[in-house]
């Protein structure tokens, strides 16, 4: 921030903007860190990179616990899935960001583009897949099949995190056989899990800046509002289309990070 209220209060409407926008987008299928982060970056260059992500994970966990609340309210969620799910994402997130503290993410940041082109390829060649919500599993199977994709995404969020959103979404369509807009629904209650795993973290260590957090957690919560008005109104399809231009930007992104220095 400049010591100019003018430029003071321009920078704030720009996070603020940005923060609608991630919880607008987070909400229909993940992927709102694509926007908030990078803004968060741009405008506090100086700040060191965990208080930044910190504060991101701050504003990200109220637009998350929002949307799921409001999915809850007229989705019906498949809470066998999503609570085991959820309580192995919480300890794996938490492993996962001890465990980047010893380990480099390195060969992560250069596999991620390519995980996420198939992903991509998978979901633009099946034009049905999670048109239809068509549950494959119950009992035990279904509850130790949650517990091993919460701790693996929660492990991978914790440790590096781009895309998780989408990761859920994808695996509860392709592996539990949801629709898109019930995938994105658990998703959520997961999501919100691994944000409340690497929070305790950041706040354990200092890393927040409350204030702007909070700030941008409102505007998070009115886009994260918006969004899943607009994936319950307009159904599954739409949920489909907005991940695929989600994931390729992911691609993008991931790819440029990867292998700019190159």
């Amino acid at each position: 921030m400049t010591d100019s209220t003018g430029e003071t209060m321009l920078d704030l409407a720009v996070l603020g903007v940005a923060a609608f926008s991630a919880g607008l987008v987070d909400a229909v299928v993940g992927g709102g860190g694509l926007i908030q982060i990078p803004v968060l970056f741009s405008m506090f260059g100086n700040t060191a990179p965990a208080t930044l992500l910190g504060t991101s994970k701050l504003a990200g966990i109220f637009g998350t616990a929002a949307a799921a609340v409001n999915y809850a309210r007229r989705v019906s969620i498949a809470w066998t899935t999503a609570a085991p799910a959820a309580f192995a994402a919480f300890f794996f997130a938490f492993f996962g960001a001890f465990t980047v503290t010893k380990i480099p993410a390195d060969f992560m940041r250069t596999l991620l583009p390519v995980v996420l082109i198939a992903v991509a390829i998978y979901t633009f060649k099946r034009k049905d897949f999670g048109s239809i919500h068509a549950p494959l599993h119950g009992g035990l199977k279904e509850r130790l099949l949650a517990v091993a994709c919460g701790a693996g995404i929660g492990f991978y969020d914790g440790f590096f995190g781009p895309g998780t959103g989408s990761f859920l979404v994808f695996l509860f369509v392709r592996l539990f056989g949801f629709d898109f807009l019930g995938a994105s629904a658990v998703a959520k209650v997961v999501n919100v899990a691994c944000n409340l795993s690497a929070l305790m973290w950041f706040g354990y260590s200092g890393h927040l800046l409350w204030q702007l957090g909070l700030m941008m957690a409102v505007c998070q919560v009115a886009g994260s509002l918006i969004g899943t008005k607009l994936a319950m109104r307009h159904g599954s399809g739409f949920v489909r289309r907005v991940f695929l231009v989600v994931v390729t930007i992911l691609i993008v992104k991931t790819s440029w990070d990867a292998y700019q220095r190159w």
